[in-house]
């Protein structure tokens, strides 16, 4: 006789191997790589000529000194509220 047909088939429950638990420190790890890569798409599609970022750091490039003052001001007016 044949060995195979002596021998039981094998059983399969239909189950996967269960995963190995990931540390707290990876699932930290992960967490703030996929943050950071959405920060950097939403930056990358706001540098895109006329979207707001653009708009910006053109305005920066032609009038630093404005630019500055704005700035400034902006904070001033931040810092007092408070």
């Amino acid at each position: 006789m044949n060995d195979q047909t002596s021998q039981p088939p094998y059983v399969y429950d239909g189950l996967d191997p269960v995963p190995e638990p990931k540390s707290t420190i990876a699932e930290v790890s992960d967490a703030v790589k996929g943050a950071a890569h959405r920060v950097s798409d939403a930056i990358e599609s706001g540098r895109k000529p006329g979207m707001p970022l653009s708009i910006i750091a053109n305005i920066a490039r032609e009038a630093p000194l404005g630019s500055l003052l704005v700035a400034f001001l902006l904070g001033v007016a931040v810092a007092r509220r408070r």
